[in-house]
């Protein structure tokens, strides 16, 4: 009995080892996500996609790449921060759930995660229902993405890929309209959209050349 005992337990801590030896070094950095956030988390899901999800729960299935076009770690925090939209973003509708992403990568490669992965954060229109977003510090003429945060988001899509074998799509923030009308999609309103140009198609290849050997599924046509 106790050889069965110990020979289970020397399973387990062989793989918890080789579970943290695939996860890239990760600093918990929660942004503010008391009940108000996750009510108009809520909320939202069920005004702009009609699902109805306890406490904003997904199921990952595609990751979206973004950069904050804000050239330091703690203005590109303070803008996640807050629990409702600002005032000066009218653009973004009429629900008060401020943008969110569940990483923020900065530009020395560092990666910070700011909610938990299956939990909706606000980041692309019509597919926040199943994709996880990563940040990445800058994105300005002054303070262009770097090498560091190419490698560093190639490390982070392999550890999110072996956590939820689900996820199949990589996108850059500025292709999520090739999604609409297709089954991924679940916008109601198809006059609800922004244009997008980040994190821009060369960082987006440059981060899937690293990351090949995921097989990214190709994006699914639209349904006519």
């Amino acid at each position: 009995m106790k050889k069965l005992f110990y020979g289970v337990l020397l399973a387990c801590l062989s793989l918890y080892t080789a579970w943290g030896q695939n996860r890239p070094r990760i600093v918990d950095r929660p942004i503010s996500f008391g009940p108000q956030r996750v009510l108009m988390t809520q909320q939202y899901m069920k005004e702009r996609y009609l699902i109805e999800a306890p406490l904003g729960k997904i199921a990952p299935k595609m990751v979206v790449l973004h950069w904050t076009a804000i050239p330091s770690l703690e203005a590109s925090f303070k803008a996640f921060d807050p629990e409702q939209l600002p005032a000066y973003r009218p653009e973004l509708g009429r629900n008060g759930l401020n943008v969110s992403a569940h990483f923020l990568v900065d530009q020395d490669g560092t990666i910070y995660q700011l909610m938990p992965e299956d939990v909706m954060a606000r980041h692309v229109i019509g597919l926040n229902h199943l994709a996880i977003g990563i940040e990445n510090v800058g994105g300005t003429e002054e303070t262009p993405l770097t090498p560091l945060q190419i490698k560093a988001n190639a490390e982070l899509l392999k550890y999110l890929k072996k956590k939820f074998p689900e996820i199949k799509y990589l996108i850059g923030h500025h292709q999520y309209t090739d999604l609409e009308g297709t089954e991924l999609w679940k916008e109601i309103d198809p006059g609800y959209k922004t244009t997008k140009t980040d994190p821009g198609d060369k960082f987006v290849k440059l981060v899937k050349r690293k990351t090949r050997k995921l097989r990214w599924h190709p994006l699914p046509k639209p349904k006519h």
